[in-house]
Order: structure tokens, then C-alpha cells, then sequence
């Protein structure tokens, strides 16, 4: 082990454990890297394998400019650090990682040195989003409370009385003679029941859940050949699974529920010629709903259409939100509590034109 990483375990007055010291630089949620005098890469912890997208194996001894040459900012956070031999802070740097997909981290440097002289650089990275998000979730979740308390209350005061026109359409009828007025009544009743489902719909979804093992992927595979049924022109759907990926404990009815109407969100979005990508991966260390997941499945509809409108984006997923004048604007918002149901996270991003839908289920 490094002195960095001793360091970085070593309480006053506690003896070091080499072994209890490695499991606990391995369990960090915190990314952790440490190199060398010569800038080359001896130490990278799990978190930091996932958050920078290398193996450790693989970049073991080489240094910075060679692992991530589309970024300077290690070479030169390193360089800056070792003249001064002062710990340094930068927050919000941007790191653009081998894959082209660029992070935005809070970075701790701090230099170990033995006899006036840097041995070792330890490096900590923080994910600046990771705040962002679980500030962004607890406003959502109160903004959703509140939005659905004010739904309830709505659809009470609406169902009260289409209950109340349903009786008296019905009595009515019973009084006529004439079978072309009989249709009026009957076009009532059947509007009032539509109303009353579509409100029931609105604030629950179709039943309760019934989980059991199931594979994400086979869900997917039916949800394609679904939509394509449903389309005259076929849709260009892309797949890019994990075939890593393990069967889950979840209500296969509602998954699929809820992964339909994304795709067919897509569908309305894009042109004839457009695009619908389908993406499956797993991801470490989690942290949703106030829990720390050691593992999620992360699924993700990503189409080239233009988006949500900017001027409804904050509330895509609030009931009868829509850009379109034909929607009911509950497609996102049903969707949104099926995952919420699995203790799961759904979540829209714009980006390099693009728009992701992005479903994170607990594996664990």
C-alpha cells in the first residue's frame, strides 16, 4: 500500500491494518487516486474506476497524459501541486474521460511528503452533481406531493358530480321514448364514465404490484415489438444492452408499463428518419431515496427529436403537463410512479441534442 493511503487510514493512536485499511479505500463512495513522484497512476479505488471509466489493471504505472489524453486536467492539477507541496482544492473542474463524456468534479490534492520532499499525490474526487441531484430529488418529490394532493383534490371535486349526471342521464333516458334523444343520454353516460376512468388512471396506477423475477431485457425486447406493431412505418430502434446484467425482483407489467411510454413519447419526438436508442448498463454506488445501493440498473430512451419544450421542462412530470395538443400528459407522470413504486429513479436530460429518459432500478 502507498504512504498516501496510510496516511489517508491512519488515525492518531490507532495501530494500521494494511488489510482493514485496503477494504476501506475499496468500499469508498469517494473516487480515490494516488501518483507517484513521476506522475504515473500506483493506486485507483473501485469509485474511481466507475466514475473515470478505466480498469485500474489496465492504467496501473502509466502516467496521466497517456490514461485520459483528451483531458489535461491531471497532468496539470499534479504539476501545479508539487512546487507548492500544499494541498490544493478545485472545484467544478470539467474532465473530458476516453469515451467523450465529460464530468464535472470537486477535487482534493494532497501532497505526502517525506524529508521536505513529495513522495505520492492523493487524489479525491467528488461528483459536483451528486449534491445538485439529491437537492434536486427532494424538491421534486415535494413539488410532486404537492402536485398530487392538489390532483386528488381536483378529481374529487369532479367525480362528485359526474356521478350525479351519470344517475341523472340515466333516469332520463329510462323517461324517453324517442331512440335518436336515447343516444344523447347514452353518449352522457359513456363520457362520464370515460372522465371518470381517465381520473382514476390519472391518480393511481392500473393495479397493485405484483413482483417477481424478471429480465430487463426481455421486458425491452416485447416493448420493440410492441410499438413496431403499433406503428404503419417501422421504427428505427438501436439496442445497446448489457448482457451482464441479472434477472430483478419487479412487477413485469408495470416495468413494461412504464418503459412503453417512454418509447412511445420518443416516437411522437422524432422525425420519420429519426432515431430511438435504447441503452442498458450497470452502475455503482447509488445513492437513491436516502439509501446507498451498491448496484443499479440503469436503463436509458434516448432519441434525436427536439425535446421538451423549455417552458415545461421543470414539470414533465407533473399530471396533464403536454406539449401537445392531443395528450393527456400523463404518460411521463404514470411512468414516474411505477419506478418511484420499485423504489426506483426516473429522471429527463438534454444533451449534445439528444433527449435521455433515464430509469434507475435497484439490483441489489
Amino acid at each position: 500500500m502507498s504512504n498516501a493511503l496510510k496516511q489517508c487510514n491512519n488515525a492518531p493512536y490507532m495501530t494500521f491494518n494494511s488489510e482493514i485499511a485496503d477494504k476501506t479505500i475499496e468500499n469508498l463512495s469517494t473516487a480515490i487516486l494516488v501518483f507517484d513522484a513521476d506522475l504515473r497512476l500506483i493506486c485507483l479505488n473501485p469509485a474511481a474506476e466507475d466514475m473515470l471509466s478505466v480498469s485500474s489493471k489496465r492504467v496501473d504505472g502509466m502516467l496521466a497524459e497517456d490514461i485520459w489524453p483528451r483531458s489535461t486536467f491531471f497532468k496539470r492539477i499534479l504539476n501545479q501541486t508539487i512546487p507548492t507541496q500544499e494541498k490544493r482544492i478545485e472545484r467544478g473542474a470539467l474532465i473530458t474521460l476516453n469515451n467523450n463524456r465529460k464530468i464535472r468534479v470537486d477535487c482534493i490534492i494532497t501532497p505526502i511528503l517525506e524529508n521536505d520532499r513529495v513522495t505520492e499525490l492523493l487524489v479525491e474526487l467528488i461528483d459536483s452533481y451528486a449534491y445538485e441531484r439529491v437537492m434536486q430529488e427532494i424538491n421534486q418529490k415535494t413539488l410532486q406531493e404537492a402536485a398530487k394532493e392538489a390532483v386528488q383534490g381536483m378529481a374529487h371535486e369532479i367525480k362528485n358530480p359526474l356521478g350525479g349526471i351519470r344517475g341523472a342521464a340515466q333516469l332520463l333516458e329510462a323517461e324517453l321514448q324517442d331512440k335518436d334523444l336515447k343516444e344523447y343520454t347514452h353518449i352522457i353516460v359513456a363520457e362520464s364514465d370515460r372522465l371518470r376512468n381517465f381520473i382514476d388512471k390519472m391518480l393511481t396506477p392500473s393495479k397493485a404490484s405484483q413482483k417477481t423475477r424478471m429480465n430487463i431485457h426481455e421486458v425491452l425486447e416485447y416493448v420493440v415489438s410492441l410499438v413496431q406493431a403499433e406503428n404503419v412505418q417501422p421504427v428505427n430502434i438501436e439496442k445497446s444492452y448489457d448482457p451482464s446484467i441479472p434477472e430483478i425482483i419487479a412487477d413485469r407489467e408495470q416495468i413494461i408499463q412504464a418503459v412503453i411510454n417512454l418509447v412511445r413519447n420518443a416516437i411522437q419526438a422524432i422525425s420519420p428518419q429519426g432515431t430511438i436508442t435504447l441503452k442498458t448498463r450497470i452502475r455503482r454506488k447509488v445513492t437513491m431515496n436516502n439509501k446507498l445501493n451498491r448496484h443499479v440498473i440503469v436503463l436509458e430512451v434516448i432519441d434525436d427529436g427536439p425535446g421538451i419544450p423549455a417552458e415545461i421542462e421543470d414539470a414533465a412530470f407533473y399530471p396533464m403537463i403536454t406539449s401537445r395538443a392531443e395528450g393527456t400528459g400523463l404518460g411521463l407522470t404514470l411512468a414516474q410512479q411505477i419506478i418511484q413504486a420499485h423504489d426506483g429513479l426516473i429522471s429527463y436530460e438534454r444533451e449534445n441534442d439528444k433527449t435521455y429518459f433515464t430509469i434507475l432500478l435497484p439490483l441489489d
